[in-house]
């Protein structure tokens, strides 16, 4: 299965609970921090959620 890369490049400071316990699910904990996931169903309805907050690449 493929990989995406996913970085957090906005900060999470004044942001709603919902959305910072998205992000630290995703697995990312500070601004320009990285992480590579799958491409699953649930990780993309994550990704959507906070698409604001984050820049994807395929790797």
């Amino acid at each position: 299965m493929a990989k995406l890369k996913i970085t957090l490049v906005r900060s999470l400071i004044g942001r709603p609970e919902n959305q910072r316990v998205t992000v630290r699910t995703l697995g990312l904990t500070r601004t320009n921090s990285s992480v590579l996931q799958e491409d699953t169903p649930q990780i993309r309805g994550m990704i959507n959620k906070v698409a604001h907050l984050l820049k994807v690449e395929e790797a």
